[in-house]
């Protein structure tokens, strides 16, 4: 079984820590309201990549140091450089950040964006990016890469923020790059919940120990077919999870679950 459990994996630019089944990543450079860096994308992208083969962490939680979330692509240690690089540069750098969010929504563990605070930029597409979003009270949620002079299509959000809250108003943040206060974010369905504030990081932990201990095989099929049905007909999707639906049927919790049904008890999930 490969691990990210213990001494053996501490990753360099952001904070790790693991309760059980459940793995918290920290942006954790509070004095500048945790901004991403090259290096801290890198780190990322390769840390989802590994939790595809990381059998005991079941759920993640994403979550920001200081009160705030993320202030997005620190302006002296990637827009500075980026501005002097040339196409083969940029995109390598572009393609780089997109296989962040490529990995994480190819790892089987829900994540969940416990958000405080600020929020925007890829710090933004990063909470875009995870399965669930608590938000706490007066956070605040940009895309603002029109106010830097950049389009609204970063890091897939053309693609996965409509599908959150609608076109329409996916398309207002985009060409606005406004702020979405959390309530508005909740109203719209961007938030799950909205906490008082400070309260975000406990919410998630406590969606996260809950999905930790169901049937975390069938979850990481539940986010697989969340992810792949995308671009595919009814048809198609209803050939996928009928495959996806008969693999589950043939799990131990599957029958735990009936079996604790038949005895009127609760079922304990053990994720196989």
């Amino acid at each position: 079984m490969y691990t990210l459990k213990g001494a053996e994996f501490q990753p360099k630019h952001f904070g790790w820590s693991v309760d059980g089944k459940v793995a918290t990543i920290t942006l954790n450079q509070p004095e500048r309201k945790n901004p991403l860096t090259f290096e801290s994308y890198a780190e990322l992208r390769d840390t989802f990549h590994k939790l595809q083969y990381a059998d005991d962490i079941k759920v993640v939680v994403f979550t920001g140091a200081g009160g705030n979330f993320c202030s997005g692509g620190d302006v002296h240690d990637i827009i500075g450089p980026l501005t002097k690089m040339d196409m083969g540069g940029l995109l390598a750098f572009t393609r780089m950040t997109g296989n962040l969010i490529k990995e994480m929504r190819n790892c089987p563990q829900p994540i969940i964006a416990a958000v405080e605070g600020v929020c925007v930029g890829a710090g933004a597409i990063i909470a875009m990016a995870s399965d669930l979003r608590y938000g706490g009270e007066g956070c605040k949620t940009a895309f603002l890469f029109v106010r830097v002079g950049l389009a609204g299509c970063d890091m897939a959000a053309c693609a996965i923020l409509p599908r959150i809250i609608g076109q329409g108003r996916a398309s207002e943040l985009l060409y606005t790059g406004r702020v979405m206060g959390a309530e508005e974010g909740q109203s719209w369905g961007f938030y799950n919940d909205v906490t008082p504030a400070g309260g975000a990081l406990d919410k998630a932990r406590e969606v996260a120990g809950k999905l930790a201990s169901g049937p975390t095989f069938a979850h990481g099929v539940t986010k697989k077919c969340l992810h792949q049905e995308w671009n595919v007909t009814i048809e198609q999707a209803l050939e996928i999870e009928a495959e996806a639906q008969a693999i589950c049927m043939q799990t131990e919790d599957f029958k735990r679950a009936y079996n604790a049904f038949v005895a009127k008890e609760k079922p304990v999930f053990e994720g196989n």
